[in-house]
């Protein structure tokens, strides 16, 4: 070889297409990985009027979010915490948990993650 480096072709490859990930399917990893969380016991809805409507639903995306914009993701989660916790660890947890699944299966940049602590549930120690 003598000391030579070999280099690569580096010619562009057009476009042909492109891929679009829906919010809804954004929130089906968000909500997957939102239920590994310690110290979280489930997402709710953001306020009363839309959690009706979507108890009526057969959706399980209630209280996840997602907004696309500019090819980056901002999420917003609205979770119940379990009573005894670091409420701020756990949500810090919930933050990157979630970061890391969607930017690992999407491989497109999360700008924020937003977790909003909606109720602590007190287990009944009888």
């Amino acid at each position: 070889m003598n000391g030579k480096v070999l280099q690569a072709s580096q010619e562009e490859v057009p476009v042909r297409g492109k891929i679009e990930v829906s919010p809804t399917a954004i929130a089906s990893i968000v909500n997957e990985a939102v239920q590994t969380c310690y110290g979280v016991v489930g997402t709710v809805p953001k306020n009363f009027a839309s959690g009706i409507a979507e108890m009526l639903s057969s959706e399980r995306k209630r209280g996840v979010e997602v907004h696309v914009r500019d090819g980056k993701i901002t999420i917003d989660l609205y979770v119940v915490v379990e009573y005894g916790t670091r409420i701020a660890a756990v949500a810090q947890s919930v933050k990157h948990v979630v970061r890391y699944q969607v930017e690992k299966a999407l491989e497109m940049p999360v700008e924020a993650v937003n977790v909003h602590v909606q109720a602590l549930r007190i287990s009944n120690e009888d």
